[in-house]
C-alpha cells in the first residue's frame, strides 16, 4: 500500500505534467489563430478566393500568411491539421481525473455530508455528467440559435452556472471546480472532434472531388471555435483552483466559478477587439477588476464546517477505521494535532492564514484518519509539511507517521 501510494503520487505528477504541456499547445494554437484571423487585412494582390493576409515577424524570421474565404482552388499536399492539441489535452485530463478523483474518490470526490455515495456511484455520476454539457450545447447550436450568437452564449453561461451549483450539491468543493472545468473542456474538445474537424474534412473532400465547397461549413466551425476561445481562460482558472481553498472551499464557490466565466469573456473581448484593429476597450479591464473584487468578497464568506464537538463525536467510516485501529494512531494523532492543526483548523490560529490550506481539517482523530494518505505523503514520506518545518516536526515524529501508515496498509 505505501509503495502503491508512492507510485500513484508520481503517476499523478506525470499525468498532470502531460496535461499542462498539451494544454499549453492547445491554448497557444487557439489564441494564435484567433488573433491571426482577427488581424487579417484585405489582400493586396486581390488573388481569387483570398479574403485576408498578414505579415508577421517572429524569432528573426518574416512570415506571410493568407486566408481563403472557403478553401484554395487546389488542395495542397502538405496541409497541416490542428486537432491533436485538443484531443491530447482532453485525454490527459481524463486520465488525471481518473488517477486523482476516481482512484482517490473517498478523499477528493465524495463529501459524505452532502451525499453518501459509494465510490463506484460517485465515479459513475462524475463520468456521465461530463457528457451532458455537450449534448445540451450542441442541440442549442443546431436549434437556430447560431444566428443569435449573443443569446447562445448567455444560454451556455446559464448551463455552466447550473452545473456548477449542481456539482456543489453532491461533490466536494474541490471536485466541483475540477468537474466544472472538465465539463467545459469536454464541450470544447467535442466541438473540435464532432464539428470543426468533420466540417473541414467535407471541404477537403469537395475540393478533391472537384466540387465547390459550401461556405456554411466554415461558418459553423468558426462559431464553435469562437466559443472555445471565450471558454479557455475560465477553464485554466478552474484547473488551478484546487491549489487555492479560498476559491473551492468557500460557501459560494459555485458563484465564484460563474463570475470567473464572465471574467473570461471580458478579458477575451478586449484582446479580440484589439487584434481586430477596432481599438482598445479599456472599460473591460474595469469590469474584470470589479468581478475579481466580487470574487474576493465571496471567498471571505467561509463554509460552515460544523461544531468541533460534533465533528469529534462523528463515527469513523470503514476506511477511516482501518487507519484508526492501526498501531501508532494515537501517537500520530498527537503529532498532527501539535504540529499541523493550528493551520488545518476551522478557525486557523496561525497569523496570516484565514482558511485551512487546501481546505483540509486536522482537528479530530476522524479527520486525521480520513487524511491518512496525505499526512503520510506530506509529513511522513517527505518533508513538505509543515512549510519550512515552521512547527519543528522532529525526524522521530516523521518516522512515527511513516510507521503508522505502513502498519495500517500492511
Amino acid at each position: 500500500m505505501p509503495e502503491l501510494s508512492f507510485l500513484m503520487e508520481w503517476l499523478s505528477f506525470g499525468v498532470r505534467w502531460l496535461h499542462v504541456i498539451t494544454a499549453i499547445a492547445w491554448i497557444g494554437s487557439s489564441f494564435y489563430f484567433i488573433a491571426l484571423d482577427l488581424g487579417l487585412r484585405p489582400s493586396t494582390d486581390r488573388r481569387q478566393g483570398v479574403t485576408g493576409e498578414e505579415w508577421q515577424v517572429h524569432g528573426g524570421g518574416f512570415y506571410f500568411v493568407q486566408k481563403y474565404a472557403i478553401a484554395p482552388a487546389r488542395m495542397p499536399h502538405d496541409l497541416t491539421w490542428f486537432k491533436w492539441e485538443s484531443y491530447s489535452t482532453w485525454l490527459s485530463g481524463a486520465a488525471l481525473m481518473a488517477v486523482v478523483y476516481w482512484a482517490g474518490s473517498e478523499l477528493y470526490l465524495i463529501d459524505a455530508a452532502k451525499v453518501e455515495f459509494a465510490p463506484w456511484q460517485a465515479i459513475a455520476v462524475s463520468a456521465v455528467s461530463l457528457t451532458i454539457g455537450w449534448i445540451v450545447y450542441d442541440r442549442l447550436c443546431k436549434s437556430g440559435l447560431a444566428a443569435r450568437p449573443t443569446l447562445l452564449m448567455v444560454l451556455l453561461f446559464g448551463l455552466l452556472v447550473v452545473m456548477g451549483w449542481g456539482y456543489n450539491q453532491i461533490f466536494t468543493g474541490r471536485a466541483m471546480m475540477i468537474h466544472l472545468g472538465a465539463f467545459t473542456a469536454t464541450i470544447m474538445t467535442a466541438n473540435v472532434f464532432f464539428i470543426i474537424m468533420p466540417n473541414q474534412r467535407i471541404v477537403v473532400a469537395d475540393l478533391q472531388a472537384g466540387r465547390a465547397p459550401e461556405a456554411k461549413y466554415g461558418k459553423i466551425a468558426k462559431l464553435r471555435s469562437t466559443h472555445n476561445n471565450y471558454l479557455t481562460l475560465p477553464v485554466v482558472f478552474l484547473m488551478l483552483s484546487n491549489h487555492y481553498p479560498l476559491a473551492f472551499a468557500s460557501t459560494y464557490n459555485w458563484l465564484i466559478a460563474a463570475l470567473v466565466f464572465l471574467m473570461g469573456v471580458t478579458i477575451r473581448h478586449f484582446f479580440n477587439t484589439h487584434h481586430a484593429g477596432k481599438g482598445n476597450l479599456w472599460w473591460t479591464w474595469a469590469v474584470t477588476a470589479a468581478l475579481f473584487v466580487a470574487i474576493v468578497a465571496l471567498s471571505s464568506i467561509g463554509p460552515d464546517h460544523g461544531d468541533l464537538e460534533e465533528a469529534e463525536a462523528r463515527a469513523f467510516t470503514a476506511s477511516e477505521a482501518r487507519f484508526a485501529e492501526a498501531q501508532g494512531f494515537e501517537d500520530t494523532t498527537d503529532i498532527v494535532l501539535g504540529r499541523c492543526s493550528m493551520c488545518h483548523a476551522r478557525e486557523p490560529g496561525w497569523p496570516g492564514i484565514h482558511t485551512a490550506p487546501k481546505g483540509i481539517l486536522l482537528e479530530t482523530p476522524q479527520e486525521v484518519a480520513a487524511n491518512a494518505r496525505l499526512i503520510w505523503l506530506q509529513a511522513g514520506r517527505t518533508t513538505a509539511m509543515p512549510p519550512a518545518n515552521i512547527t519543528w516536526m522532529e525526524p522521530e515524529e516523521r518516522a512515527q507517521i511513516d510507521a503508522w501508515f505502513r502498519a495500517a496498509s500492511s
